[in-house]
């Protein structure tokens, strides 16, 4: 059992200790994790939205982009949202806007984002890393993985989640604080972990595994105080929005140097799970009312933020984004990267 788990990816091997993290909905493509690992960082793809198809696919190309090790993320499967009254009066309250746009709202389903499928695939391709967000998999799951080869990293925002991970049996932790962008990786949806990343960090310093800091990393100083506190890696997702080889919507890059938008907050409006965001007129008007309910919450107004994109209109969109958004930069992920090491 020890030589296969030496023989797993190990997160100190990296030649530069600066994980790129895994975007849903976009932003994060082969190429870009490609160019992460080729310039000695860890690349992700992340599988969030997309069939085992398309992951499949998707490991491929970064395959023939780069022989370096890169991530896969998946998003562990929620149970299903039981408030179909929420849910109705919250699709009321966005009707007007999926009017001004002409779509009509998504229908507000429940589904598991092809998980047995990417199970199978991922048994199949063994990716040198699988992560989890949302939730822990069964630790059945975890195992298969690393049987096969894989590294498995358990996303967690608080000691609890930390301490279940390590129960499951997972190789590293990713321990996300509150300033991160985009979804937070709590296995509860409506969990409001507040305490700060450093806070986080020190309280887990204690645990026997690697840990990957993330949330704020947006510069090499951010990245050097979070190894100060033990962290292995750090992980930085907003720093890659802007780069040149990532999918991010040209309306979300913008909004991002535009300086018409100067905070971030959370919100579930959007997708009826906590995420950060630049604060935006979507976020103002609908947040109070919006339910906790993911995916369904998602696929209803997946259509209407679809129209405000290609409209170029920010301020429907998800612009997702960490608290450290203004040292986002344009250019090469390879620049990114180098302005991150510690």
């Amino acid at each position: 059992m020890s030589n296969q788990h030496n023989s797993r990816f190990d997160l100190a091997s990296l030649p530069v200790p600066v994980i790129q993290a895994p975007m849903a909905g976009g932003p994060s493509t082969p190429r870009l994790a490609a160019a992460v690992s080729e310039a000695g960082g860890l690349g992700f793809l992340a599988a969030g939205y997309k069939t085992a198809d398309a992951m499949r696919a998707e490991i491929g190309t970064a395959r023939g982009l780069t022989g370096r090790p890169f991530g896969v993320n998946l998003f562990v499967p929620q149970a299903p949202f039981s408030n179909p009254d929420a849910l109705r009066a919250y699709a009321d309250a966005l009707a007007p806007d999926a009017e001004r746009f002409g779509v009509r709202l998504g229908d507000p389903r429940h589904d598991d984002d092809d998980w047995d499928n990417k199970m199978d695939v991922l048994l199949e391709l063994v990716p040198a890393v699988v992560s989890f967000t949302f939730d822990l998999p069964e630790s059945t799951v975890i195992g298969a993985l690393q049987e096969r080869g894989s590294a498995v990293v358990a996303t967690v925002t608080s000691r609890a989640e930390a301490l279940q991970a390590l129960d499951a049996g997972v190789d590293a932790l990713c321990v996300q604080g509150p300033e991160a962008g985009g979804h937070r990786g709590t296995f509860h949806p409506a969990a409001d972990e507040t305490e700060p990343l450093h806070t986080l960090l020190a309280g887990l310093a204690d645990l026997p595994v690697p840990l990957i800091a993330a949330g704020g990393i947006a510069t090499a100083t951010d990245a050097r105080a979070a190894l100060a506190l033990g962290a292995t890696a750090v992980q930085a997702g907003t720093a890659f929005l802007r780069a040149d080889e990532a999918g991010t919507k040209a309306a979300h890059r913008a909004a991002l140097s535009s300086g018409s938008f100067t905070a971030t907050a959370v919100t579930r409006s959007f997708s009826g799970r906590n995420a950060r965001g630049l604060t935006n007129e979507f976020m103002r008007l609908h947040d109070s009312e919006a339910p906790y309910g993911y995916p369904e919450i998602h696929h209803l107004t997946t259509p209407l933020r679809a129209a405000a994109a290609a409209a170029g209109d920010p301020n429907w969109l998800n612009l997702w984004a960490g608290t450290g958004f203004r040292h986002a930069v344009d250019g090469p992920a390879a620049a990114i990267l180098a302005a991150l090491t510690p």
